[in-house]
């Protein structure tokens, strides 16, 4: 393999022009991206409304002395920053898998010696040796080449390795993908072969580093949940803060106490401010995101998991998800005979095709690393098990290599009684029967076998035996008299559930893209077997790239097959569904899906495949590399956000009986009725822990038969808000007559405030029974279990309990002893303000029947 390089070459670099070109060009390797510091996410987080709120409100409390109030809400804040500051890793992390990845240990000649080093130190100019089974260490031209095939998959999305050929001084290095290219590149496995290459690109600028650069600058896009409930908070903030003015002013106009004004106007601004939306959310997702885990997927990036549900588009990688990225022997044929051996441990294949078999296998290497060879060898020496067709004592005394001259390669074997040469050959076809010098009517035969496996999408080989007696083996594999054996057509499986899990997507009203490096035919062929409509429209990554912005955006409104694509062209792809108002969810396994991943809404990488730098890229990762687990993922993602829809519409309606009562007293000439520590406790503990109620509501039947929610639709429509606010409007009037006939009694302001908020706390655990189901009563609901339910009702009574009779606690709210009548009355009236919710879904019911 040497003997074609000059002597300049076998020497390869100098350990002191190495040491340079390491400190002029840097590591090779993907710089990590610059980390945000603690200050920088502290600040971040504050400076959203509802956090600056907290903070000032902690804050007036430091000042007038109320340090129990003000550490209450600081400390808020801090946790939120602390989950935030955990967070911020993910992008960090995705880097660092790439730069893993791009950087193996690799084997160079230095001071014309063979020297193993790093792969972060490999320079230009370095000269590689690589063998099977190395990943190659950065971007490098072919000097010398012997049967050298590439895994190129993680690049390319190409399933079936490449072959290589050795280059010149003059060849320029080109883009991966094809067979018979002079280049090698970073991240690639070689999986056949030897070969000899000069370092052209290392770091970012090797193929591999054009994606971490992509990965760089692309931002994750926002869930729509997340950016609506921004919007809603600030809108409500902005509201809170108009009439937290109007309470100081008219507070202190009309009582001369300023103090308390300010005291009443936090009161309002924090009643009015939803800041429990955010707080549930996170909660809310994080349960979900463990119950879907419980299905074999793993979330990273938690508020993708609301998005799931609204998912409209599935971008799905071919090679490795729709596929197992490992291929097997699915067709043989030979004397006229097809025989399909998908299924050969039930039907075995007759004896007519045993010498096929025995080749096939004489022609591969022992311990192959090229996924074709692992096929034939794996299926042949189960097939062929006990028979005399398998030979582990025979010596290979010769190899003829795979060249761009002729696609065929022979092995040169040798039996331990001697005597002749006994030659195997395998290769494309169409060489096989010319070495075999096929002519007439047998040509015909052959060649019309070949297109009926390719029109099955199978990778074809052809197979050949010849036997030579002379001593001296001739220089070519045309001065063998070969024998046409027959055919091996080879596929790359589809993975068990692909179809039923596609079928169910459509059911579910989700359309699912195909993207793949593959030819077209085979790209056909897999739609086909896997369900995939329609089969007529695939467009070809060539095509592609001719198209417009404009043009590509009505292209993929009907076409679901793209064929031969590079990651440009997939992140190209997720772009244009996402400006047609696509919810694009994007599967895939390599490095090349990296950047698509981290586009689209959702991205969703395969764990027991994936590489590092897809899995860190996505969000979501399948552990088991099930496809049918993204279904599952869907329902879970449908079902939470169903359940999450019933924990705001609690929290709107709960926050109007709390708005009201910080409000009226103040308009009205009343003593203050809540003070912010009532608020932050009704908040922070009892509408986190309803949140959690609700999350354990089981899915509707219907859930999966229904197409995805329209995210053009606001979070909460006319009905939805309609229903929320007459429900807090019934508890308001409630709470409000127990106020006002306790202050009309006598009874005092503590008594009256005790009472009021005792009233509350049982409306509030009414409106959570109620709003289990917008459809069924109360007295159906509670036919379904769900043990958190009664969890948080146990722990609002047991909490009630304390602030009512622990001495300590009953100061600090400014309560006063109630009687066991005065609690019958607050649990009678909170029951009421909710019957007329369970009076509206009887109508409804019956309306509808």
């Amino acid at each position: 393999m040497l003997n074609d390089l000059d002597i300049a070459d076998l020497c390869g670099l100098s350990g002191k022009d190495a040491e340079k070109k390491l400190r002029d060009e840097g590591y090779n390797e993907v710089p990590n991206a610059k980390k945000r510091t603690f200050l920088a996410i502290a600040y971040s987080v504050v400076r959203e409304p509802m956090f600056l709120l907290l903070v000032a409100c902690g804050g007036i409390y430091f000042i007038l002395g109320d340090v129990q109030e003000a550490i209450m809400l600081l400390g808020f804040v801090f946790v939120v920053m602390g989950i935030t500051f955990y967070q911020e890793r993910k992008t960090e992390r995705t880097l660092e898998a790439l730069r893993d990845l791009s950087s193996p240990r690799a084997l160079v000649i230095r001071d014309g010696r063979r020297k193993r080093i790093p792969g972060r130190e490999v320079v230009c100019g370095d000269i590689l040796i690589l063998a099977e089974g190395d990943r190659v260490p950065a971007d490098a031209m072919l000097l010398a080449a012997t049967s050298l095939s590439a895994d190129e998959s993680l690049l390319t999305g190409e399933s079936v390795p490449v072959r290589k050929v050795a280059g010149n001084k003059e060849t320029e290095i080109g883009r991966p993908g094809g067979d018979d290219l002079s280049s090698v590149y970073s991240g690639t496995l070689i999986v056949q072969g030897q070969g000899i290459a000069r370092v052209h690109a290392t770091g970012l600028r090797t193929e591999i580093g054009r994606i971490g650069r992509a990965l760089q600058i692309l931002e994750p896009e926002e869930t729509p949940l997340k950016k609506e409930t921004t919007q809603i908070v600030q809108r409500i903030a902005l509201a809170g803060l108009s009439l937290c003015a109007l309470v100081v002013v008219v507070f202190g106009a009309t009582r001369g106490s300023w103090i308390d004004g300010i005291l009443a106007g936090i009161a309002m601004e924090m009643a009015m401010l939803p800041e429990e939306f955010p707080v549930v959310l996170t909660v809310f997702l994080a349960i979900g995101a463990w119950r879907i885990a419980k299905h074999n997927v793993l979330t990273r990036n938690v508020p993708t998991i609301e998005a799931l549900g609204a998912a409209t588009v599935l971008c799905v990688d071919k090679t490795g998800t729709l596929t197992m990225n490992r291929m097997s022997a699915r067709k043989i044929f030979a004397d006229g005979i097809f025989c399909d051996i998908s299924n050969y441990r039930v039907k075995h294949p007759p004896e007519t095709f045993h010498d096929l078999l025995e080749f096939s296998i004489l022609a591969s290497q022992k311990d192959p690393f090229d996924p074709m060879e692992k096929a034939i060898r794996d299926f042949g020496i189960d097939y062929l098990a006990k028979t005399e067709h398998l030979h582990d004592d025979w010596t290979l005394v010769r190899e003829y290599p795979l060249s761009r001259e002729l696609l065929a390669m022979s092995h040169v074997w040798k039996s331990p009684e001697g005597g002749k040469f006994v030659i195997a050959a395998k290769g494309a076809p169409e060489v096989i029967a010319d070495l075999c010098h096929l002519a007439g009517r047998q040509e015909e035969e052959v060649s019309s076998a070949v297109a009926a496996l390719a029109e099955e999408g199978l990778r074809v080989l052809g197979i050949a035996r010849a036997y030579f007696r002379e001593e001296t083996l001739p220089g070519g594999q045309h001065d063998f008299d070969f024998k046409f054996l027959g055919l091996i057509g080879l596929s790359d499986p589809v993975r068990p559930g692909v179809p039923e899990a596609i079928a169910e997507c459509y059911r579910a009203g989700i359309r699912v893209v195909m993207i793949t490096g593959d030819n077209p035919g085979t790209a056909r062929n897999i739609a086909g077997q896997i369900g995939l409509r329609p089969l007529d429209k695939i467009v070809a990554g060539s095509v592609l790239t001719e198209m417009s912005d404009d043009d590509l955006q009505r292209t993929v409104r009907g076409a679901n097959i793209f064929a031969r694509m590079v990651p440009d062209q997939k992140l190209r792809l997720v772009s244009a569904l996402k400006a047609n108002f696509e919810i694009v969810a994007m599967t895939g396994d390599g490095v090349n899906d990296a950047p698509a991943l981290k586009s689209a809404h959702i991205g969703i990488a395969m764990g027991e495949r994936g590489t590092d730098v897809a899995r860190e890229a996505a969000d979501l990762v399948l552990l088991d590399d099930d496809f049918s687990s993204i279904v599952q993922a869907v329902q879970q993602g449908r079902r939470i956000f169903d359940n999450l829809m019933k924990a705001m519409s609690y929290i709107i309606a709960i926050h109007v009986p709390i708005a009201g009562m910080s409000l009226l007293p103040v308009l009205f000439g009343w003593p203050l009725v809540f003070l912010p520590v009532h608020i932050v406790f009704l908040e922070l503990i009892i509408d986190p822990a309803c949140s959690i109620a609700f999350e354990m509501e089981r899915e509707e039947m219907d859930i999966m038969n229904r197409p995805p929610r329209n995210t053009g639709k606001r979070l909460f429509d006319t009905r939805m808000l309609l229903i929320s606010f007459l429900q807090g409007l019934s508890v308001l009037g409630i709470v409000l007559a127990v106020f006002a006939v306790a202050m009309h009694r006598g009874q005092g302001e503590a008594e009256a405030r005790a009472l009021t908020f005792t009233t509350l706390i049982v409306a509030n655990l009414g409106l959570i029974f109620t709003n289990r189901s917008w459809t069924r009563t109360i007295l159906t609901t509670l036919r379904s279990p769900n043990s958190a339910l009664w969890c948080v009702a146990v722990g609002a009574l047991v909490f009630l309990g304390l602030v009512l009779y622990t001495p300590f606690l009953r100061t600090l709210f400014h309560f006063s002893f109630l009687h066991i009548n005065d609690i019958i009355i607050c649990i009678i009236a909170g029951i009421v303000s909710i019957l007329w919710f369970e009076g509206f879904k009887m109508l409804e019911k019956r309306h509808c029947a």
